[in-house]
C-alpha cells in the first residue's frame, strides 16, 4: 500500500464535494417535492419517536425494529431520528440530497423488511394481513428526484451553495 492511497482528500476534492451537496437550481419543484415528503414523513416519525397520532413512541418503536426486524439499536435510533427530524431539514431545505437520500434508503428498507410480502397494492379494503409497498414507491420516487435535484428555490443549501461559488 502507498502512502498516496492512504492520504486524506485534497481540500479542493472536499470542496467540489462540498459544493454538489448544496448545489441547486432555482426550480420550484423540488420545493414542492420537499413540501410533500416533509409533510408525509413528520407524522410517521412523530410516531416512532413521541406516540403521537397511535405511534409506540422511542421505545416501542425501538423494541419492534430491534426485535422484530433484527436492526441494530444504532440504526433503530437512527431510522426515527431521520423520520422526526428530516422533515424540518427538507422544509428548511437544509441537507436536501443527504436527508432525501436517507428517505429513499428508508423506503427501499421498509419494502425488503415488512411490506414487499403483502403485495404492490395497499390495504385500502382491509381484506389483505398488512400493507403493500405502493405508498413506499412514491415516497422512494420523491426521495430519489430531491438526491439529484437538490433543494431547490428557498433551500437553505442553495444560499450556502451560492456562498462557496
Amino acid at each position: 500500500m502507498t502512502s498516496q492511497s492512504l492520504s486524506v482528500p485534497s481540500s479542493s476534492s472536499r470542496s467540489r464535494a462540498r459544493t454538489w451537496l448544496l448545489a441547486t437550481d432555482r426550480a420550484l419543484a423540488p420545493v414542492a417535492l420537499r413540501a410533500t415528503l416533509a409533510i408525509v414523513m413528520f407524522p410517521h416519525g412523530a410516531q416512532k419517536a413521541l406516540g403521537w397520532f397511535g405511534g409506540y413512541g422511542w421505545d416501542g418503536t425501538t423494541g419492534f425494529l430491534t426485535g422484530q426486524i433484527g436492526m441494530p439499536g444504532v440504526a433503530a435510533a437512527a431510522v426515527i431520528l431521520l423520520e422526526l427530524l428530516g422533515p424540518f431539514l427538507l422544509l428548511a431545505g437544509l441537507g436536501t440530497r443527504v436527508v432525501a437520500a436517507g428517505f429513499a434508503g428508508l423506503m427501499l428498507g421498509a419494502i425488503a423488511t415488512v411490506h414487499a410480502q403483502h403485495g404492490f397494492f395497499m390495504n385500502w379494503g382491509g381484506s389483505q394481513a398488512g400493507e403493500g409497498f405502493e405508498y413506499h414507491v412514491l415516497l422512494f420516487g420523491a426521495a430519489v428526484a430531491l438526491s439529484l435535484a437538490g433543494g431547490g428555490r428557498w433551500s437553505i443549501d442553495g444560499r450556502l451553495a451560492a456562498r462557496l461559488r
